[in-house]
C-alpha cells in the first residue's frame, strides 16, 4: 500500500468492514495472555504441586547418585547396560515430573487466548495461496514495522525476565552454596524459594506486558481497517441490495413506529378503522390544531397495534370504510387532514364530543338526582 493510499484511509472502520475482517479470521488477538497464563500456572505449580513431585524426583536422583559408584562405565556390553539403564531411569523420572507441568502450561496459555473472545474458525486463513510462497512478500512481512517491533519486545522480555531471575536467585546462592554435600534433599529449598520468587517476579512482568500488549493490537488493528470516505461511499452502495442491511433497517423502522405509535396513540381523540386493514389516529385540541391531526396510521398488524392501544387508553375507536381509507392514502404522520375531508371528521369529532359531554353530565351508575319535595 502506497503512502497516499494510507493517508486517504482517515476514517473509522464501519461494522460492516469489521464483521467481514473477522469472518477471514482477522481479529486483534494478543500472544502475551497465553505466556502470562503459562507464568502465572507455572507459579501456582510450584506454590501447590511442585513441593509433592519434586522431592519424588530428588529421591530417585540421590538414588542414582548413590549407586553411581557401582557402575561400569567401560566400553563392554557390562558397562552400556549400566548407562543406558541410568539414562532410561532418569529420563522417566524427569518426565514423569515434567510432563502434567508442561501439559498444564500448554492448557493455561490456551486458555490466556480464549480469555480474549477474540477467536474465530475461519478456513480463509489455511487456504493454499501463491503469495505465501512468494519469497519477497516473506522478505517483507520480516523487516516490516510489525516484525522489528515483535523483535524488540522479545528482547525486552528476556532481558527484563533475566534480570528478575538473577535477583531471584541471588539470595539463594549462599544458601545452596553452604548446603552439605549439595544433597538433593538440601538444595531444594533453595531451589524452590528462587523459582518462586522468579515466577512472582516474570509473571507481574507478563501481566503488565500482556495488558500493554492487548490495547496496542487493538489500537493497530483499528487502525489498519480505517476506510477511506470513497469505500465508505462504495459501501454504502454495496449494502442497498443487501438483504442483510435491508432487513436489519426495516426492523430498526418497524421497532421506531411501534415506539412512535405507543406514544401518540393515547393523544388521539378518535381512531377511524376500515375495520380490520385500516387505522388512522387523528388528535383535535379546540384552541390548538387548526384542523384535525394525524398522529399515527398503519395496515393490518400496525392498524391492530393501533386499535388495541386505543382500547387499553379509552380512545374512541370508529368504524368509517371509505374515510379511513381514504384518509390512509394522503395524510401523513403529524400532517393536518386535507380541507376536502374536514367536513366528514369534525362530524365523527362533534359527536364524540357531544357524547362525552353526556357521559360527564350523567349521574354514577348507581346513583339518581334527588328529586324536589
Amino acid at each position: 500500500m502506497s503512502e497516499e493510499d494510507k493517508s486517504s484511509k482517515t476514517e473509522e472502520p464501519t461494522e460492516q468492514k469489521l464483521r467481514k475482517a473477522r469472518q477471514k479470521g482477522d481479529v486483534p488477538s494478543s500472544k502475551e495472555t497465553g505466556n502470562m497464563m503459562s507464568a502465572f500456572s507455572l507459579l501456582v505449580l510450584s506454590l501447590y504441586v511442585l513441593p509433592e513431585l519434586l522431592p519424588r524426583l530428588a529421591g530417585d536422583l540421590s538414588g542414582l547418585l548413590a549407586s553411581a559408584g557401582g557402575m561400569e562405565v567401560g566400553v563392554g556390553s557390562a558397562g552400556l547396560r549400566d548407562v543406558s539403564g541410568v539414562a532410561q531411569h532418569l529420563v522417566g523420572a524427569v518426565a514423569g515430573t515434567l510432563a502434567p507441568v508442561v501439559l498444564v502450561m500448554v492448557l493455561a496459555a490456551l486458555f490466556g487466548v480464549l480469555i480474549q473472545g477474540q477467536t474465530v474458525v475461519a478456513l480463509e486463513r489455511i487456504k493454499p495461496k501463491l503469495s505465501k510462497l512468494n519469497p519477497l512478500s516473506g522478505f517483507k512481512r520480516l523487516f516490516s514495522a510489525d516484525a522489528f517491533v515483535e523483535f524488540g519486545k522479545n528482547i525486552l522480555k528476556v532481558a527484563v525476565v533475566t534480570i528478575i531471575a538473577g535477583f531471584a536467585v541471588k539470595n539463594s546462592v549462599m544458601g545452596i552454596w553452604e548446603a552439605p554435600g549439595f544433597a538433593p534433599e538440601t538444595l531444594l529449598p533453595h531451589a524452590r524459594g528462587a523459582i518462586v520468587r522468579m515466577l512472582v517476579g516474570a509473571t507481574a512482568f507478563l501481566a503488565v506486558v500482556a495488558l500493554i500488549d492487548i490495547i496496542w493490537k487493538r489500537m493497530d488493528y483499528i487502525r489498519k481497517q480505517r476506510m477511506s470516505l470513497k469505500e465508505i461511499r462504495d459501501e454504502h452502495k454495496d449494502s442497498e441490495g443487501d438483504p442483510h442491511i435491508k432487513g436489519k433497517r426495516a426492523q430498526i423502522r418497524r421497532k421506531r413506529a411501534q415506539q412512535r405509535i405507543a406514544i401518540a396513540v393515547p393523544k388521539a381523540t378518535v381512531v377511524l378503522t376500515n375495520p380490520t386493514h385500516y387505522a388512522v389516529a387523528l388528535r383535535y385540541t379546540p384552541g390548538v390544531d387548526p384542523a384535525p391531526v394525524c398522529v399515527a396510521k398503519g395496515t393490518d398488524l400496525i392498524a391492530a397495534q393501533i386499535r388495541r392501544i386505543a382500547r387499553e387508553n379509552d380512545v374512541t375507536v370508529v368504524e368509517n370504510r371509505p374515510l379511513a381509507r381514504a384518509l390512509h392514502e394522503v395524510v401523513e404522520v403529524d400532517e393536518a387532514i386535507p380541507t376536502e375531508h374536514w367536513q366528514a371528521v369534525a362530524e365523527i369529532i362533534g359527536y364524540i364530543m357531544d357524547l362525552r359531554r353526556k357521559i360527564r353530565r350523567a349521574p354514577p351508575e348507581g346513583s339518581r338526582l334527588r328529586e324536589e319535595d
